[in-house]
């Protein structure tokens, strides 16, 4: 009887993780970026698999950007992000990043031991590889996006208030803040959306024209999905828009 009571307590508990996460496998979003907000720069998508890492089953989330039209001439960009993520405790085993900006390309694998707290590093174009300590709870630049769906409610949040992650990016760990500025109804291609509205930290001084250029805007309903994302940048400004999604796990709510 004990038993058969733990199995209940047990199962009621990984039923109710998964009633409330935000996303699951099957989940697809596509966004169209826009260039100082007349010029088509591309698109991007963001997918999550089932997966297994090694023995463990994992959600595989895949990043995709392309440039578009007459800029890919100019400026071709093709970008392919992995996050192998835990599906009990939403941490990253692994992490790939194979990018070709403008010619400035990379290739990197990053593998996560949560247990010794390193990162080991695979620069498969540089041919070298590295052993990095890194802080307790690490987040890899995708699975900081997933985690922070599951595990941040935003109605225990004050107008202002900055929720931090560390984050492990190109070999070296900062510190992510995420400061909430509270709630607003946007106009989209789905109809009017009430989304959570955020302001990310982010490098100033290399794109971005300052530390809180940019602005993101997230559907207040269960999939807390990115719907709008606008960044000034050094010269003109940068705005992606949810314009496709299919598999989320909640309904989608439009307030027409």
């Amino acid at each position: 009887m004990k038993k058969l009571y733990l199995i209940f307590i047990i199962s009621s508990q990984l039923l109710l993780a998964q009633e409330t996460s935000s996303f699951q496998p099957g989940e697809w979003l596509k966004f169209e970026l826009n260039y100082s907000g007349w010029w088509k720069a591309g698109n991007a998508t963001l997918e999550v698999f089932d997966a297994v890492y090694r023995t463990t089953p994992v959600y595989k989330v895949v990043a995709k950007g392309w440039t578009t039209g007459p800029l890919k001439w100019i400026f071709k960009v093709e970008d392919h992000y992995e996050s192998h993520i835990d599906m009990k405790t939403g941490l990253p085993y692994k992490f790939v990043r194979n990018i070709n900006e403008g010619g400035y390309t990379k290739n990197r694998i990053v593998e996560f031991d949560h247990t010794q707290n390193k990162a080991f590093v695979n620069d498969i174009k540089e041919k070298s590889t590295a052993s990095i300590k890194i802080e307790k709870d690490i987040q890899d630049l995708l699975s900081a996006y997933y985690y922070l769906r599951n595990n941040y409610q935003t109605d225990s949040l004050k107008k202002g208030e900055i929720v931090n992650l560390n984050v492990f990016f190109d070999s070296e760990t900062f510190l992510f803040g995420l400061r909430y500025l509270g709630h607003e109804t946007i106009n989209t291609s789905f109809g009017r959306i009430k989304c959570i509205k955020f302001r990310p930290s982010v490098m100033a001084g290399r794109v971005f024209k300052e530390k809180e250029s940019l602005t993101l805007w997230v559907t207040a309903d269960g999939n807390k999905v990115p719907i709008k994302i606008k960044a000034d940048l050094d010269v003109g400004s940068l705005r992606a828009d949810l314009v496709a999604l299919k598999g989320l796990r909640h309904p989608f709510e439009i307030q027409f």
